[in-house]
């Protein structure tokens, strides 16, 4: 590394200080420390070594970043500002503001050149595992031997409080198993958190910790310009397995009197230390300033980009005139496409009944895997109970990245939060799988992917009390209200196998997150559920059963529980009662439809409102209103068969009338 292109790097590190600093003193909020100490390295990261193209930032081989330290938002946000981004200087001196580009944690889907939604500590480094995971996947179905349209890397930044959290253990000894030789983790090796110096909560060998999970391990300085370049650029040409990078900084470097404590990790460095630090790294009193030469030294690698990006295009070119049955897969894959005669294809398949939903699910899954080049699937270590295998396909496994299964082992917040990142691919619709007791280990990356508006499917079995003997430590009670209350997710309880099909095309057809929640035990087919998908489950809820005149009862009902509201409301018509039955499938889709539609379900003089569900009530009354009755477990379970179960806690047709008719 010459020279001159190190004078520059450094110019570039201390702008990032600067702008870094001066916008969490500007926003009054921030963390400073990890951009200042790290700042070099973003030089570096920026300036020598990613490739990508600013001007086209979901170029489908760049390599990515993706900072799991998200509290150090203002190093990326610097960055990408300088790198000739959609990122202004507005944007910047916007940070933290209502509705800017510039968020106190980096978000998917805000700020141009944002990999992935990061903040909560260790999930960057799962989405980052997803990735590189997706990205091998992809080489292995397109590259050929004349031709490799996937070759690039995903390097992550992760702080001491991501290489703690629990969930970068799970991602990391998955990376291990499976040798992904595209991922690359630095650790800013700083020695402080925000509660204080490093050694005081935690004493490990992280080296060797990894070194244990089959990766390779470098130390570098992170102020040392070439020695990172010696050591990156050896791992972008001979790597063979993940790596770790122990990059060994200064956190708040520049700081005069705040550098190297936790004084500078989450808090403003204050205006006094803003002047000091401006004047001990020499630069101008001028706020947001940002030294001649810098933008035009970019300017160079935006142009670098554009010819990197347009070879891509040459080569893709001359790939799909030589692949054409490829290049049909790959841009049904980019463009997730669905086909036209999917419903048609679904309800066509047969299923006996009655059947356990979470079988239902894996015969459709059989025949989606046929028809959807994108769609890849896995399970923690559950796809014999949870149903999630593609029989026709074979497992993905080290050096063997053609498969459609992945065995996640039993690692389920990773499983959750490795599988935004390949939905963050571009080109892969993924679905996990585990008991829906187990979603709760994974609720904080499903809350960031529907955060982020990302693709992932949940496939959750066993869903009730009803899965039986395994007892109450498995057996799920205020899980789905927990699941509902997530912004943005779809959670769909499906009652039989016609709802199962039309559940999966919803999952499909919507580009969010959508949880499957499936039964162990055998549902039988209900009357009412065997029409169109528009008429059916892309409502919401709908009416399987019609009053014959006012109703005396309206019941409302979802999954395993549907076909015990019907046989309900055949008790209550022999008792001379008018009732309407609802399967409610998917709350967040009803609130979706139009007013009209609504009401025409839920609204006007309904008789009694009964809401019938094996969970929780919370969350029913919005239907059923404060006076109507929820058949409802508000305990945890018990360990017993179903039969007995359903006894014990009053979901029979007999316990249910007792309810209603006294």
């Amino acid at each position: 590394m010459d020279t001159e292109l190190k004078k520059q790097l450094s110019k570039i590190a201390n702008t990032i200080r600067e702008l870094s600093m001066e916008a969490v003193q500007k926003a009054n909020s921030g963390h400073p420390g990890l951009p200042m100490g790290c700042a070099e390295f973003g030089a570096y990261l920026y300036g020598c070594l990613l490739r990508h193209n600013p001007n086209d930032s979901k170029w489908i081989n760049r390599d990515r970043f993706v900072l799991s330290a998200g509290h150090g938002s203002m190093l990326l946000y610097s960055c990408l500002h300088l790198a000739g981004f959609k990122l202004s200087m507005d944007d910047i001196k916007q940070f933290r503001q209502l509705k800017s580009l510039t968020p106190g944690h980096p978000e998917f889907h805000i700020t141009d050149g944002v990999e992935a939604t990061t903040g909560p500590l260790g999930q960057g480094v799962a989405n980052a595992v997803g990735q590189a995971l997706g990205l091998k996947i992809l080489g292995d179905k397109f590259n050929t031997e004349k031709f490799t349209l996937f070759d690039s890397k995903v390097y992550c930044l992760a702080g001491d409080g991501c290489i703690m959290e629990g969930i970068s253990s799970e991602a990391s000894s998955f990376a291990g198993h499976l040798a992904l030789d595209n991922l690359v983790l630095i650790y800013d090796a700083n020695k402080v958190t925000l509660d204080g110096f490093l050694a005081e909560s935690c004493s490990e060998d992280t080296k060797m910790r990894y070194r244990s999970y089959g990766w390779d391990v470098y130390d570098v300085d992170g102020y040392d310009f070439e020695q990172m370049n010696q050591v990156f650029l050896e791992i972008r040409d001979h790597q063979k397995r993940p790596c770790l990078v122990m990059m060994h900084t200064i956190i708040g470097k520049g700081s005069p009197n705040k550098a190297g404590t936790h004084k500078v990790h989450g808090s403003p460095l204050g205006e006094e230390e803003v002047e000091a630090t401006k004047k001990a790294l020499g630069l101008p009193e001028e706020n947001f300033f940002v030294a001649p030469g810098i933008y035009d030294f970019f300017k160079e690698k935006i142009e670098d980009g554009a010819k990197l990006e347009a070879a891509w295009q040459e080569t893709f070119k001359k790939w799909s005139a030589e692949s054409p049955e490829l290049a049909k897969d790959f841009n049904k894959m980019l463009q997730h496409e669905l086909p036209a005669d999917l419903e048609q294809k679904l309800a066509a398949i047969e299923m006996k009944s009655p059947l356990a939903s979470r079988t239902s699910s894996q015969i459709v899954l059989d025949v989606l895997g046929n028809t959807l080049p994108q769609l890849y699937g896995g399970s923690a270590d559950l796809s014999g109970s949870d149903m999630t295998m593609m029989k026709k396909f074979p497992l993905i496994a080290a050096g063997h990245f053609e498969g459609r299964n992945i065995k996640y082992g039993v690692r389920e917040f990773a499983m959750a939060a490795a599988a935004t990142g390949l939905a963050q691919t571009q080109m892969i619709t993924p679905y996990v799988g585990t008991f829906l007791t187990f979603s709760d280990y994974m609720r904080n990356a499903i809350r960031l992917a529907s955060l982020s508006h990302i693709q992932v499917i949940y496939q959750f079995t066993h869903d009730s009390i009803f899965l039986g003997e395994d007892g109450p430590t498995h057996q799920p009670i205020e899980h789905l209200a927990a699941l509902r209350a997530i912004p943005n997710l779809h959670v769909i309880r499906p009652a039989d196998n016609a709802e199962v099909k039309m559940a999966w095309l919803a999952a499909l057809k919507y580009q969010g997150p959508t949880a499957l929640v499936l039964s162990r035990q055998s549902l039988p087919d209900v009357p009412g559920t065997q029409i169109s998908y528009a008429q059916g489950m892309a409502r919401g809820a709908y009416i399987i059963k019609k009053e014959k005149k006012q109703p005396d009862f309206t019941l409302f009902a979802t999954g395993s529980e549907v076909s015990l509201a019907f046989d309900v409301a055949t008790a209550l018509e022999k008792r001379g009662k008018s009732v309407r039955v609802v399967s409610m499938p998917c709350w967040e889709l009803f609130w979706k439809q139009d007013e009209t539609y609504r009401n025409s379900v839920v609204g006007g003089n309904l008789g009694q409102r009964v809401s019938i569900e094996a969970a929780v009530s919370f969350g029913w009354h919005q239907w059923i209103g404060h006076d109507g009755i929820a058949i409802s477990i508000e305990t945890f379970g018990e360990s017993a068969p179903q039969a007995d179960l359903a006894a014990e806690f009053g979901f029979t047709v007999h316990a249910i009338l007792a309810k209603l008719l006294t």
